[in-house]
């Protein structure tokens, strides 16, 4: 085994949906830097654009995952791809009684059934060719949820059991399927939160580490699990929170205690 070369990618394509800001631009430049040619996807064109031109071997597609015939045209022209990564989210911050239809079927269209297709549309030729790894970001809202989180964290829980079914299916051809899990990061979709001084500090303090993640601080889930150092990793949910979930809910009381 050449333990110096596991992480590395080279000679393989990988593609990130979400490339075009946040954590899935970070994690299309890591794995460029890795070796892998990159095709940065995102609806926004230009802003994948940017994102390629970081990258040795990366290149933009625009696709918009909410057009289930351009995931399945994306997926059918790129050929053989050996890592996919999806990082598209929304989420509206409301309360259930609060929410609309419209609201719900925004937010699950785009967090779940999207995340279906693109699953199915770039799986598929995965299991024919018996290699591949597939990457879904959900997020510690699928285990811990707070008032006006309800729908985002819904879909989060419901990719997660999406994965690991794949994961179960794909697995005896040799695919690979994972989950990661942030929790609190410093990216556009959480742009609200940034702003409000209370709010961010408050989620500071619910990690171990008592800070937020930059987007960057991502990127290297996605790459250990597209490489080999992780061969034998299928069906899991690699949780980068900085400690909230393990954390939650404590009480430090005063003094020594026991």
């Amino acid at each position: 085994m050449d333990y110096a070369r596991l992480f590395r990618l080279d000679g393989r394509r990988a593609v990130v949906v979400g490339a075009g800001s946040g954590i899935g631009r970070e994690s299309a430049l890591a794995l460029g830097a890795h070796g892998a040619e990159v095709v940065c996807a995102d609806r926004d064109e230009a802003a994948a654009a940017g994102t390629a031109a970081e990258i040795e071997r990366g290149w933009a597609l625009g696709l918009d995952v909410l057009d289930a015939g351009a995931v399945e045209r994306a997926a059918r022209d790129l050929g053989d791809v050996d890592a996919l990564v999806f990082t598209a989210a929304t989420n509206v911050r409301k309360r259930l009684l609060d929410y609309t239809p419209e609201e719900f079927d925004r937010v699950t269209g785009l967090n779940l059934r999207a995340s279906f297709d693109l699953v199915r549309a770039f799986g598929a030729p995965m299991v024919r060719r018996g290699r591949g790894s597939i990457i879904g970001f959900s997020s510690i809202r699928a285990f811990s949820v707070e008032p006006g989180q309800g729908v985002y964290a819904a879909t989060k829980a419901g990719l997660i059991q999406l994965l690991r079914t794949a994961a179960a299916e794909f697995g005896p051809s040799g695919v690979r399927v994972n989950a990661v899990a942030p929790g609190v990061a410093e990216t556009p979709l959480t742009a609200q939160i940034k702003n409000d001084p209370a709010w961010y500090d408050a989620y500071a303090g619910k990690t171990a580490l008592g800070r937020w993640a930059g987007a960057e601080e991502l990127a290297g889930a996605v790459v250990y699990l597209a490489s080999d150092a992780a061969s034998y990793v299928t069906g899991s949910v690699l949780t980068v929170d900085g400690g909230w979930t393990a954390v939650d809910g404590r009480y430090d009381p005063p003094g020594a205690g026991c």
